[in-house]
């Protein structure tokens, strides 16, 4: 009996992750990764890193980011304390849904964690203060292949919920989507 129902989205491999909590009188255990479980979503991908991020603020944004082949990677992300608003953008070159985001909102409570694939950017914004941000990436961090797009580009458009907080300097300085050709399928 798998641990997760998974649910589609309306871009491919953009999959949300519903863990399934057991619970009982002492407190609750939840699976956050089983490779057999999540076989049809990774395929023949392991995982390879694991990230955490702290997050002060409520507001704040963190991305679009992502890797350029040969160091693309799929990141599943979970958020283990307090709440964001979880995006993922299609970057793939000739995909019907090329630059269109998905978001969701991920927290502790609600048990969800979003796949974010390949050929894909991925931000999210804080819905609380103090939040934890758990990653699994499928290949490890490679500073020489990251890519980003400016997460307030209205070409882009995502609807972040809360007014636009603290960025980062390196996030402040990614391009526009503006003539970005879009990276391969």
């Amino acid at each position: 009996m798998s641990r997760f129902d998974l649910i589609e989205t309306p871009i491919r491999g953009v999959v949300a992750l519903v863990r399934k909590p057991l619970g009982d009188a002492r407190g609750a255990f939840e699976r956050l990764y089983c490779a057999h479980d999540l076989g049809a979503v990774l395929g023949e991908r392991t995982i390879v890193q694991i990230n955490r991020s702290l997050t002060g603020a409520a507001g704040t944004v963190r991305g679009l980011h992502f890797q350029h082949p040969p160091h693309a990677e799929t990141k599943i992300v979970s958020c283990l304390r307090g709440a964001i608003f979880d995006v993922a953008v299609d970057l793939r070159r000739g995909s019907p849904t090329f630059l269109a985001w998905h978001g969701r909102i991920l927290s502790a409570d609600n048990h969800e964690s979003l796949v974010v694939p390949e050929g894909c950017a991925h931000g999210f914004q804080t819905l609380e203060d103090e939040c934890e941000v758990l990653y699994l990436h499928t290949a490890a961090h490679a500073p020489e292949a990251e890519g980003g797009l400016d997460a307030c580009d209205p070409a882009i458009a995502v609807a972040w919920p809360l007014p636009t907080g603290v960025r980062s300097q390196r996030d402040l300085a990614l391009p526009p989507a503006d003539g970005f050709v879009g990276l391969p399928s």
